[in-house]
């Protein structure tokens, strides 16, 4: 971690990155894209949202720069445009494993 301390305004946005990622169907979505670009319908099938819904949030992504969008004729397609958020996901996830490993060791008297 850094050692200098952040000003309000970089607190701020910090804030807002984990703000966007604190939403179920956001996570579930970028989990949708981790191997790679996907049109909406696709995306809206893998995660059982409704159309409006997965629109709405993936709209909420790429507007943080999380996403990236492109359009093909009719389809319109998402990507990761930010490969921190596979480092993030994995320190993320990886915590919160060992945390419910050890709390599971509890139980099993380890």
């Amino acid at each position: 971690m850094k050692s200098s301390l952040l000003s309000d305004e970089a607190l701020a946005l910090v804030a807002r990155r984990f703000a966007v990622l604190a939403e179920p169907m956001r996570l579930r979505l970028l989990q949708s894209l981790f191997d790679g670009e996907k049109a909406v319908h696709t995306l809206v099938g893998l995660t059982g949202g409704t159309q409006a819904n997965v629109s709405r949030h993936l709209q909420t992504l790429t507007d943080a720069h999380l996403l990236r969008r492109r359009k093909e004729g009719l389809q319109v397609f998402y990507a990761i445009s930010d490969p921190t958020i596979f480092k993030l996901c994995d320190l993320v996830c990886g915590s919160l494993e060992k945390e419910h490993a050890a709390k599971a060791g509890v139980f099993r008297g380890e």
